[in-house]
């Protein structure tokens, strides 16, 4: 795979901090003032909780890369392998377009997309249930490795783009980098929750960040054509 598409993976990532604001601040604000130290009443440090979190959240992406860059490999060679990838690459092109006006607040179609995610959801959110509150790393840990599955149109595009990348382990590079591209804006959501919420609404912000994505979109439209 090209360092290009990865920076481009990382660079959707960072832009789509505008997105994880309202998916995942909520989250990461919730576990950040409910973390717990090993002697009651006392507050532990919020840093390796949100290290280990955002850890767990990106094994999930990983792994849900690898899963689908093996199933778009595997459709790939059931037919014309070449004329496969290039109607995935259409595909993956179309939906980064659809991201990019779902980020800037221009088009909401990706939230049916996040409704039929929610099926899976109802499964795996009572297993995040069981390890709060969290009082330990490995707790935080486990929370990451659930909430990766969270419903999200942002998720679900760059997902869309690993079933082009050529493979179980292309996928996996692909939303790795992606996952990181995300981790600043995480990050720092759970230190400055309230300034950042206050930076990403503005709406110059939210086209500003939709915008490049969809050029980006529209870029592998005419590289593939």
């Amino acid at each position: 795979m090209e360092a290009g598409t990865l920076i481009a993976a990382f660079v959707i990532g960072l832009l789509g901090g505008v997105h994880c604001m309202g998916m995942c601040g909520g989250i990461v604000g919730a576990l950040t003032l409910g973390i717990r130290g090993p002697v009651p009443g006392e507050r532990a440090r919020p840093a390796p909780f949100l290290l280990a979190y955002n850890l767990g959240r990106m094994t999930s992406y990983t792994l849900a890369g690898a899963l689908a860059g093996g199933v778009g490999w595997f459709a790939a060679h059931l037919a014309d392998v070449n004329q496969a990838q290039q109607v995935l690459q259409v595909l993956a092109g179309l939906f980064m377009i659809a991201l990019g006006l779902y980020l800037a607040g221009w088009w909401h179609g990706l939230v049916y997309l996040e409704r039929a995610g929610g099926l899976l959801w109802r499964r795996l959110e009572p297993l995040g249930r069981r390890v709060m509150p969290v009082r330990s790393p490995a707790q935080a840990l486990g929370l990451g490795l659930v909430w990766g599955w969270l419903p999200c149109g942002l998720v679900y595009s760059v997902l869309f783009w690993s079933l082009a990348a050529g493979g179980a382990a292309q996928g996996a590079a692909l939303m790795l980098a992606f996952g990181v591209g995300t981790l600043p804006n995480l990050l720092l959501m759970g230190v400055f929750a309230a300034r950042l919420a206050t930076v990403v609404q503005k709406a110059w912000v939210r086209g500003l960040a939709g915008a490049a994505v969809a050029g980006y979109g529209i870029y592998m439209l005419l590289v593939t054509w």
